[in-house]
Protein backbone atom coordinates (compact mmCIF):
# COMPACT_ATOMS: atom_id res chain seq x y z
CA UNK A 1 0.00 0.00 0.00
CA UNK A 2 1.64 3.17 -1.25
CA UNK A 3 0.64 5.85 2.16
CA UNK A 4 2.36 6.68 4.56
CA UNK A 5 -0.49 8.30 6.15
CA UNK A 6 -1.07 6.28 9.12
CA UNK A 7 -5.27 6.81 8.99
CA UNK A 8 -5.43 6.39 5.55
CA UNK A 9 -3.43 2.96 6.18
CA UNK A 10 -5.73 1.51 8.67
CA UNK A 11 -8.41 2.55 6.44
CA UNK A 12 -7.47 0.74 3.48
CA UNK A 13 -6.20 -2.33 6.04
CA UNK A 14 -9.46 -2.66 7.73
CA UNK A 15 -11.26 -3.16 4.08
CA UNK A 16 -8.86 -5.61 2.44
CA UNK A 17 -7.58 -7.79 5.41
CA UNK A 18 -9.33 -10.87 4.63
CA UNK A 19 -7.35 -10.46 1.12
CA UNK A 20 -5.61 -13.70 1.02
CA UNK A 21 -2.07 -11.81 0.41
CA UNK A 22 0.52 -9.80 2.61
CA UNK A 23 -0.15 -6.50 2.77
CA UNK A 24 3.22 -4.51 3.53
CA UNK A 25 3.54 -0.43 3.72
CA UNK A 26 6.57 1.33 2.48
CA UNK A 27 8.62 1.47 5.24
CA UNK A 28 8.25 -2.55 5.60
CA UNK A 29 9.26 -2.52 1.70
CA UNK A 30 12.25 -0.06 2.49
CA UNK A 31 11.30 2.37 0.38
CA UNK A 32 11.84 6.13 2.12
CA UNK A 33 11.12 8.52 -1.45
CA UNK A 34 7.81 10.69 -1.82
CA UNK A 35 6.41 10.61 -4.95
CA UNK A 36 5.96 13.97 -6.17
CA UNK A 37 1.59 14.66 -7.41
CA UNK A 38 1.88 16.28 -10.68
CA UNK A 39 -1.43 14.87 -11.82
CA UNK A 40 -3.98 17.18 -12.86
CA UNK A 41 -6.49 15.17 -11.85
CA UNK A 42 -7.32 12.49 -8.57
CA UNK A 43 -6.63 9.61 -11.17
CA UNK A 44 -3.52 10.65 -12.48
CA UNK A 45 -2.06 10.99 -9.31
CA UNK A 46 -3.50 7.93 -8.17
CA UNK A 47 -2.13 6.23 -11.49
CA UNK A 48 1.26 8.10 -10.57
CA UNK A 49 1.85 6.72 -7.11
CA UNK A 50 1.04 3.16 -8.00
CA UNK A 51 3.70 2.72 -10.47
CA UNK A 52 6.20 4.65 -9.44
CA UNK A 53 5.91 2.63 -5.47
CA UNK A 54 5.61 -0.52 -7.69
CA UNK A 55 9.01 0.14 -10.39
CA UNK A 56 10.08 0.86 -6.83
CA UNK A 57 9.00 -2.56 -4.54
CA UNK A 58 8.51 -4.77 -7.62
CA UNK A 59 5.42 -5.67 -5.53
CA UNK A 60 1.27 -4.94 -6.87
CA UNK A 61 0.89 -1.73 -5.23
CA UNK A 62 -2.66 -0.15 -4.45
CA UNK A 63 -2.20 3.87 -4.20
CA UNK A 64 -5.07 6.40 -3.79
CA UNK A 65 -5.78 10.03 -4.21
CA UNK A 66 -8.64 11.42 -2.35
CA UNK A 67 -9.42 15.17 -1.43
CA UNK A 68 -12.69 17.29 -0.69
CA UNK A 69 -13.97 19.64 -2.64
CA UNK A 70 -16.26 22.35 -1.70
CA UNK A 71 -18.67 23.59 -4.02
CA UNK A 72 -18.79 27.30 -3.15
CA UNK A 73 -14.97 27.35 -3.72
CA UNK A 74 -15.26 25.60 -7.23
CA UNK A 75 -13.95 22.41 -6.11
CA UNK A 76 -11.20 23.38 -4.14
CA UNK A 77 -8.44 22.21 -1.90
CA UNK A 78 -9.51 19.45 -4.37
CA UNK A 79 -6.11 17.30 -5.83
CA UNK A 80 -3.95 19.90 -2.97
CA UNK A 81 -6.45 19.20 -0.18
CA UNK A 82 -3.22 17.79 2.21
CA UNK A 83 -1.15 20.15 0.66
CA UNK A 84 -3.70 23.55 0.45
CA UNK A 85 -1.40 25.35 3.14
CA UNK A 86 1.57 24.65 5.05
CA UNK A 87 0.66 23.01 8.71
CA UNK A 88 -1.36 20.23 10.19
CA UNK A 89 -4.60 18.91 9.22
CA UNK A 90 -6.00 21.18 12.02
CA UNK A 91 -4.47 24.27 10.30
CA UNK A 92 -5.88 22.94 7.30
CA UNK A 93 -9.30 22.96 7.84
CA UNK A 94 -9.21 26.15 9.85
CA UNK A 95 -8.09 28.00 6.72
CA UNK A 96 -10.91 26.34 5.25
CA UNK A 97 -13.11 27.38 7.88
CA UNK A 98 -12.19 30.56 7.74
CA UNK A 99 -12.67 30.86 3.89
CA UNK A 100 -16.25 30.05 4.57
CA UNK A 101 -16.81 32.26 7.79
CA UNK A 102 -20.46 34.12 6.52
CA UNK A 103 -21.29 31.36 3.76
CA UNK A 104 -24.89 29.85 5.21
CA UNK A 105 -25.11 25.76 5.45
CA UNK A 106 -27.22 25.37 2.24
CA UNK A 107 -24.09 26.60 0.17
CA UNK A 108 -21.56 24.77 2.47
CA UNK A 109 -22.10 21.40 0.25
CA UNK A 110 -18.89 19.61 -0.69
CA UNK A 111 -17.81 16.19 -1.60
CA UNK A 112 -14.90 13.76 -0.68
CA UNK A 113 -13.87 12.17 -3.81
CA UNK A 114 -11.32 9.16 -3.82
CA UNK A 115 -9.69 7.50 -6.88
CA UNK A 116 -8.03 3.95 -6.09
CA UNK A 117 -5.22 2.91 -8.65
CA UNK A 118 -3.65 -1.01 -8.57
CA UNK A 119 -0.97 -1.20 -10.64
CA UNK A 120 0.77 -4.71 -11.45
CA UNK A 121 4.25 -4.56 -12.15
CA UNK A 122 4.67 -8.18 -14.08
CA UNK A 123 1.92 -7.11 -16.78
CA UNK A 124 1.78 -3.33 -16.70
CA UNK A 125 -1.62 -3.52 -16.05
CA UNK A 126 -4.03 -0.71 -13.75
CA UNK A 127 -6.82 -1.03 -12.96
CA UNK A 128 -8.49 2.42 -11.17
CA UNK A 129 -11.94 2.46 -9.15
CA UNK A 130 -13.39 5.57 -7.39
CA UNK A 131 -15.92 6.76 -4.65
CA UNK A 132 -17.54 9.67 -3.60
CA UNK A 133 -19.28 10.78 -0.20
CA UNK A 134 -21.46 14.21 -0.02
CA UNK A 135 -21.67 16.49 2.35
CA UNK A 136 -21.19 19.70 3.62
CA UNK A 137 -18.46 21.94 5.69
CA UNK A 138 -19.68 22.11 9.31
CA UNK A 139 -19.08 25.90 10.96
CA UNK A 140 -17.09 24.06 13.81
CA UNK A 141 -15.27 20.84 14.12
CA UNK A 142 -16.40 18.15 16.37
CA UNK A 143 -15.19 14.65 16.82
CA UNK A 144 -12.19 13.16 17.60
CA UNK A 145 -11.81 10.48 14.94
CA UNK A 146 -10.02 10.45 11.59
CA UNK A 147 -7.90 12.56 10.03
CA UNK A 148 -7.63 15.44 7.71
CA UNK A 149 -10.57 17.30 7.04
CA UNK A 150 -12.73 14.77 8.65
CA UNK A 151 -13.59 16.77 11.89
CA UNK A 152 -15.94 19.40 9.90
CA UNK A 153 -17.22 17.20 7.22
CA UNK A 154 -20.18 16.25 7.82
CA UNK A 155 -21.80 13.41 6.08
CA UNK A 156 -25.27 13.51 4.31
CA UNK A 157 -26.12 9.72 4.76
CA UNK A 158 -25.50 9.98 8.35
CA UNK A 159 -25.81 13.80 9.23
CA UNK A 160 -22.44 13.20 11.47
CA UNK A 161 -19.21 15.08 11.29
CA UNK A 162 -16.61 11.90 10.06
CA UNK A 163 -14.89 12.71 13.34
CA UNK A 164 -17.69 11.75 15.22
CA UNK A 165 -17.96 8.31 13.47
CA UNK A 166 -16.33 4.71 14.73
CA UNK A 167 -13.46 3.45 12.13
CA UNK A 168 -16.69 0.73 11.47
CA UNK A 169 -19.39 3.47 10.76
CA UNK A 170 -16.68 5.66 8.57
CA UNK A 171 -15.85 2.62 6.65
CA UNK A 172 -19.71 2.00 5.59
CA UNK A 173 -19.89 5.60 4.24
CA UNK A 174 -16.67 6.80 3.50
CA UNK A 175 -15.29 7.98 -0.33
CA UNK A 176 -12.36 5.32 0.31
CA UNK A 177 -14.29 2.92 1.70
CA UNK A 178 -16.40 2.91 -1.70
CA UNK A 179 -13.62 2.99 -4.16
CA UNK A 180 -11.95 0.31 -2.01
CA UNK A 181 -14.71 -2.54 -1.95
CA UNK A 182 -14.75 -1.63 -6.04
CA UNK A 183 -11.05 -2.81 -5.98
CA UNK A 184 -11.51 -5.64 -3.41
CA UNK A 185 -13.54 -7.59 -5.64
CA UNK A 186 -10.78 -7.13 -8.05
CA UNK A 187 -8.13 -8.51 -5.54
CA UNK A 188 -9.97 -11.48 -4.56
CA UNK A 189 -10.58 -12.59 -8.34
CA UNK A 190 -6.63 -12.35 -8.67
CA UNK A 191 -5.83 -14.18 -5.10
CA UNK A 192 -9.04 -16.61 -5.03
Amino acid sequence: MATKNKGKFKELYGILEDIPCEITTLDKAGIDFDIKETGKTFSENAILKAKEYAKLSGLLTLADDSGLCVDYLCGLPGINSARYIKGTDKDRYEHLLKQLENVPINKRTAVFVSIVALFDPKTKKTITKSGECRGSIAFEPKGANGFGYDPIFIVDKVNKHFAELSFKEKNQVSHRAKALRKIRRCLKNTFI
